[in-house]
């Protein structure tokens, strides 16, 4: 006779997500997780088959939440200011106590190498990419520049990106500021 769960999985999985967030996926121990989370290692292993598992099902979690301002980003009819704004709303995403979180992706980015698993890559990279295609959307509506441009600014938007969210974890208010206000000034 299988158990039934005595848990919303969404809402533990984003208690997991907010400990990887804070804490990395290698610093983040199975005690830790069934602590944060309210259940025991069974019921992670039952439901997610790993910790791992888990973590990849806390990306998507991630992305289902920075979607929201990405989608503003895609319907916005603005270029360069859509994308600034969006700099400024991952600030308020990422906002925690007394310092920001980063973003998980580029914390995860920060944290694996080449030998961390293909799933966790393909995940994080897939973020990485949709992001940048964005930036080159919404750069493609100022219709002086040529795609070679284009391209080496939606890099230098990207690099940015992951740039403002490392800072966020240690840098506040003027700061971060003074950072986004200088990378548009430059496009």
């Amino acid at each position: 006779m299988s158990r039934t769960k005595e848990y919303i999985e969404e809402e533990v999985i984003e208690k997991a997500m907010y400990l990887f967030w804070l804490k990395g996926y290698e610093n983040t121990s199975l005690q830790m997780l069934e602590k944060a989370m309210g259940i025991n290692k069974f019921s992670i292993y039952s439901s997610f088959g790993s910790k791992k598992g888990l973590f990849i099902e806390s990306l998507k979690l991630y992305r289902n939440k920075v979607s929201k301002i990405t989608n503003q980003l895609e319907t916005s009819p603005d270029g360069v200011l859509a994308i600034k704004e969006y700099f400024y709303k991952f600030l308020k995403l990422s906002d925690g106590k007394g310092f920001g979180k980063g973003c998980l992706i580029t914390n995860t980015l920060n944290e694996i190498d080449k030998e961390t698993d293909k799933k966790i890559i393909n995940e994080v990279q897939g973020f990485r990419d949709e992001v940048k295609q964005l930036f080159y959307n919404k750069l493609m509506l100022i219709s002086t520049k040529n795609r070679e441009t284009i391209e080496e600014q939606a890099d230098y938007l990207l690099i940015s990106m992951i740039g403002l969210s490392s800072a966020s974890r240690i840098c506040r208010g003027v700061q971060l500021e003074n950072y986004i206000e200088n990378t548009f000034k430059r496009l």
